[in-house]
C-alpha cells in the first residue's frame, strides 16, 4: 500500500536531493520521491512524523497534513513540472495536465486553489512561466524568439507583453539587471 507525504517548498531537483538525504538520515524507507511528494514504504508513527517534520523545517520545507493543503501543493508542483520540465513538443493544456496527474476535475481544482490561495491557477502558471523566461534570459543561450517557442508562447510580442505586465519591465531591461531580478520558485 502507498503512504504518500506531501512536502511544501520541494520544487526542484536540489530540493529532492535534500529531502532524500533527510529521509535516509532518519532511516525512513521510501518508494518514490517526486516534486512535493514522497511515497513511503510504511506509514510513520507519531515520533517519526514529528522528527521528520522538524528536520524538514530546518531545511525550509514543511510537511503538509490537511488534505486541502496537500492538493494545493500538488497543484503547484504539477504547474512547476509543466512549466519547467515538460518538453516543448507537448501540446497538452495545463488544465488537462492537472486533471490527468491529480485525477480530479480541473474546475474543482481551480475553485479550491482560488479559495485557498486568493489567486487563480492561471495567474500562478503565468508567474511560473515568467520566472522561467527570466531564468532563460539570464542564461543568455537563447534568443527571445527561441524562448517564446520553447515556452509555447504564440509570439515574441505575446511573451514580451506578458513579461512587462508581470514584471513592469521589458525582457531587454530585465536582461540588463542580471540575476538579482529572479525569485526562487517557492516564493512565486
Amino acid at each position: 500500500m502507498n503512504h504518500p507525504l506531501y512536502i511544501k517548498n520541494m520544487v526542484c531537483d536540489r530540493c529532492k536531493s535534500s529531502v532524500r538525504n533527510i529521509l535516509e538520515d532518519l532511516q525512513i524507507s521510501f518508494k518514490e520521491l517526486e516534486l512535493g511528494e514522497v511515497t513511503l514504504e510504511n506509514p510513520l508513527n507519531q515520533a517519526q512524523q514529528s522528527n521528520l517534520s522538524h528536520q524538514l523545517s530546518i531545511q525550509g520545507f514543511e510537511l503538509l497534513e490537511d488534505r486541502e493543503t496537500q492538493i494545493i501543493n500538488q497543484i503547484k508542483s504539477e504547474v512547476i513540472r509543466f512549466v519547467h520540465h515538460q518538453p516543448t513538443s507537448e501540446s497538452q493544456t495545463l488544465s488537462a495536465h492537472l486533471s490527468v496527474h491529480l485525477n480530479k476535475e480541473y474546475s474543482s481544482l481551480s475553485k479550491l486553489f482560488s479559495q485557498v490561495e486568493g489567486r487563480t491557477i492561471e495567474s500562478y502558471y503565468i508567474d511560473q512561466r515568467i520566472e522561467h523566461v527570466k531564468e532563460l534570459i539570464i542564461y543568455d543561450e537563447l534568443s527571445l524568439s527561441e524562448i517564446a517557442y520553447k515556452l509555447n508562447y504564440s509570439s515574441v510580442a505575446h511573451l514580451s507583453g506578458q513579461f512587462k505586465k508581470v514584471t513592469g519591465m521589458t525582457p531587454s531591461a530585465f536582461k540588463k539587471l542580471g540575476p538579482q531580478g529572479r525569485k526562487s520558485l517557492d516564493s512565486v
